[in-house]
């Protein structure tokens, strides 16, 4: 789940505290300045990235789109731009091993702005067609026209050297020999987290090369259409695109700024991952006991997404939705999102809400290490970390308790959260239905049509297999009697 958290836990990243980083301003006026000495401006606004990225732990995916917008860049040089940016930021992880063996030194000894080019070079080498000539020049560029010829030099030798080996040859000279830290390597993942993919796969570890690979790709634009104002159909005429397999509200675009789009600027559509939509959809199919009385509630709400696609439904039936999420920045984006739309939002913890019990469905789409979204936020499985994951679990437990305690005897609650990692998936369920009797319905049947989503009760959306995120979600029914 993409958000700082119910309880205030953003990204834990690490900043590089020591000379790397200095200097590096990321300003228009930098830019051309940086452009009148010779530097390409596609370069300048990837290399940029990168520099906000290391320096202010800032968000790849938040920092580009202004960028190109207030550099003027369009089209395919956006294009470029983006696929460098977040190629770079995605790849990082083996991009340092090679920039470390080329150099002679660790990359925590290298100066920041001189890492940020030469990570942008090696990219540019191993990971794209761009020809070397190309890729080595605009780095050298870079850093010549920021800080002058010798640093350039540096830059120059270190990229010269990565040059003269393929990509094959590198993760073959530099690669674990284990098999799992193997693919880890080669696909740019933490071992950890190709190891929490492999345990989630379970029985059919045999994919992780095919999940790491997914998952190192960049991901097609998915968007939602917003049920009584537009259809998927006429969303698919309209953009372009193609209309999505799984849900009936799904579009697919290849790439583009969906910001742009009409029906986007007017609210009849939004972007939203075709798994996100798979997850609020189950929470209105799922089969309640006794009538459904239109309470509706989703308590982690930021930033409105599956809110409002919930309440578009529930709008069709005169129901209404709440919504909690406790930063007032992140309900603003919640109203923003469900304008027009049967919402309540409330700023409030969603372990203490203070709303009064008796809700039919409730939707925890809770707080978690998001390693199932790893394609959509490029710099983040450099962030996270095993540690992590302990306060994680605490939270979606008291926040699926809190849920469990607001549900009336009969209702449903889908616990759901964009990552597969077990500690945060089944082990949470399974703890919740020890502990409450809780009746797990089988979570498949309440996305018809959509293959290979695991043993069950639970199920498990793969981007390999289904395009999607990596969503979990379960569903969860509170007996008529205490047990």
């Amino acid at each position: 789940m993409d958000r700082e958290s119910a309880a205030g836990q953003g990204d834990r990243g690490s900043k590089r505290t020591a000379a790397g980083a200095r200097g590096g301003d990321t300003s228009t006026a930098a830019a051309r300045r940086a452009e009148r000495a010779g530097a390409d401006p596609v370069r300048v606004v990837a290399r940029d990235v990168l520099r906000a990225v290391r320096e202010r732990d800032a968000y790849a995916n938040l920092v580009l789109p202004g960028l190109l917008r207030e550099r003027k860049i369009s089209g395919r040089d956006a294009a470029l731009a983006t696929e460098l940016a977040y190629g770079a930021s995605r790849s990082q992880g083996l991009l340092d091993a090679v920039i470390a063996e080329c150099a002679g030194r660790s990359v925590e000894e290298i100066d920041g702005p001189l890492l940020d080019a030469l990570r942008l070079g090696t990219y540019q080498l191993l990971r794209t067609r761009i020809g070397a000539h190309a890729a080595v020049d605009t780095s050298v560029a870079l850093v010549r026209a920021e800080y002058g010829q010798g640093r350039a030099g540096f830059v120059n030798a270190v990229l010269r050297r990565v040059a003269e080996h393929t990509p094959e040859e590198w993760v073959e000279r530099l690669a674990p020999r284990d098999p799992l830290g193997h693919l880890a390597f080669e696909y740019a993942h933490p071992v950890w987290i190709a190891q929490a993919f492999a345990d989630a796969l379970g029985a059919r570890a045999g994919e992780l090369r095919d999940v790491l690979e997914a998952d190192d790709a960049r991901p097609a634009v998915h968007l939602v259409a917003r049920p009584g104002d537009i259809t998927a159909e006429e969303l698919a005429l309209v953009t372009g695109g193609e209309e999505g397999r799984w849900s009936p509200y799904a579009v697919y675009l290849e790439g583009g700024d969906p910001a742009k789009l009409e029906p986007v600027r007017e609210g009849m559509a939004g972007v939203q991952d075709e798994g996100s939509q798979l997850v609020a959809l189950a929470l209105t199919r799922a089969p309640l006991e006794g009538p459904d009385t239109g309470r509706w509630l989703d308590l982690c709400a930021g930033p409105g997404g599956k809110t409002a696609l919930l309440a578009a439904i529930a709008d069709i039936d005169g129901f209404r939705v709440d919504a909690v999420e406790p930063a007032e920045h992140r309900a603003d984006l919640v109203r923003q999102a469900t304008r027009g739309l049967p919402v309540d939002v409330h700023v409030a913890d969603g372990r203490d809400s203070g709303l009064t019990p008796g809700f039919d469905r409730i939707l925890v789409d809770a707080p978690c290490t998001g390693l199932g979204a790893l394609r959509r936020r490029p710099e983040a499985r450099w962030r996270r970390r095993p540690s992590d994951v302990r306060d994680l679990v605490t939270l979606q437990r008291e926040l699926l308790t809190a849920a469990w305690d607001l549900l009336r005897p009969g209702g449903v609650v889908v616990y759901s959260t964009c990552s597969p990692h077990l500690p945060e998936t089944v082990s949470v369920v399974a703890d919740m239905v020890r502990r409450t009797g809780a009746e797990q319905l089988d979570t498949r049947a309440l996305l018809p049509g959509v293959p290979e989503l695991g043993d069950g009760p639970g199920a498990q959306l793969w981007p390999h297999r289904h395009g999607t995120d990596a969503m979990f979600l379960a569903a969860l029914r509170k007996p008529l009697q205490p047990q």
